[in-house]
């Protein structure tokens, strides 16, 4: 063979060999990799949706931490109360100092809505953190052990969810013999705790047999560290956004059953579900007096479910754009 005749393989992988070497030498610019928060930021912050159920978010938590300082009234006392008693209107209309009015005790509408607001959020976020807890707990045992304890925990998980949750819910509320507002954040974190548990539970059972828990475990790693350094932190993502979604339906059933009187029968400490139950006996003639709570709890309830059906879609892989 010639030495002008080359071979055709040796080219082709001469060719082949000096465009890998560009390769490796090119440097890596300013679209260099990012992490998962980081690149679900990018897209939550041009997403309107996100937007606008944060900022509903954000004013709600805002208005319920500041709001016994912004009330101009005292929920509990009564400054329409002459109105309500010279009157035959028994509620007392919009007038100077009172934009909305009053009660049926002549007490400030718009300053027990404010109000409200901070019981409102303090039963949702309790409720919610009280069902993670147990969520975490049943999640963390089905997906690190297998065996009969991962079937132990399911069944029970199955049963619960069997069970319509605003029945179990009201079923537990009712056995108290004092009805309050520590036993409507239990009954609701009950019904949250089986979603919690499930959806940890798949994720860490996609955790068990990703390259990096293998290779802990060829290591020799202690289980319980592959457990709670390996497995638990990388299966929390999916149940922190849950729990976005999770805290509007626990502000929409602690208002059911605040409606339905297993709430706090004290109402001095006004509560929107507490509100809006009061309001059925004048909702013919002054139907206001159930509109304004009813509305606050849809639009709060709106906010968290935007921004947290916003932030599922932005950390799912398979929804991205």
């Amino acid at each position: 063979m010639s030495p002008s005749k080359k071979n055709p393989l040796t080219s082709f992988g001469d060719r082949r060999k000096q465009q890998i070497d560009e390769l490796a030498e090119t440097s890596v610019g300013d679209d260099a990799g990012v992490s998962l928060i980081a690149s679900a930021w990018r897209r939550l912050r041009r997403n309107p949706v996100f937007l606008i159920g944060l900022a509903i978010t954000v004013l709600f938590v805002v208005l319920a931490l500041i709001s016994p300082w912004l009330a101009p009234w005292d929920p509990s006392d009564n400054p329409m109360i002459d109105e309500v008693r010279r009157q035959t209107n028994p509620v007392p209309g919009p007038e100077a100092g009172h934009p909305l009015g009053g009660d049926d005790r002549g007490r400030d509408l718009l300053s027990r809505l404010l109000v409200g607001s901070r019981q409102t959020l303090f039963v949702g976020v309790f409720a919610t953190l009280f069902g993670l807890a147990g969520g975490l707990v049943l999640g963390t045992l089905a997906g690190a052990l297998s065996g009969w304890v991962d079937s132990a925990v399911m069944r029970l998980v199955d049963v619960m969810l069997s069970i319509p949750s605003l029945l179990l819910a009201f079923s537990i509320a009712a056995l108290s013999s004092r009805p309050s507002q520590w036993t409507v954040i239990i009954a609701i974190a009950t019904i949250q705790v089986p979603i919690f548990a499930r959806l940890l539970r798949g994720s860490m059972l996609a955790q068990r047999v990703s390259d990096h828990v293998l290779a802990a475990r060829a290591l020799g790693v202690n289980p319980a560290a592959i457990v709670f350094r390996h497995m638990l932190p990388n299966a929390l993502g999916p149940v922190i956004v849950q729990a976005t979604l999770v805290l509007a339906t626990a502000i929409i059933d602690a208002a059911a059953l605040s409606f339905l009187g297993l709430g706090n029968p004290d109402d001095r400490q006004p509560e929107w579900g507490q509100m809006l139950g009061r309001a059925t006996a004048y909702i013919n003639d002054y139907p206001h007096l159930a509109v304004y709570p009813a509305l606050c709890i849809i639009v709060v309830a709106l906010g968290f479910t935007l921004m947290g059906e916003s932030l599922r879609e932005a950390l799912d892989p398979k929804s991205r754009r």
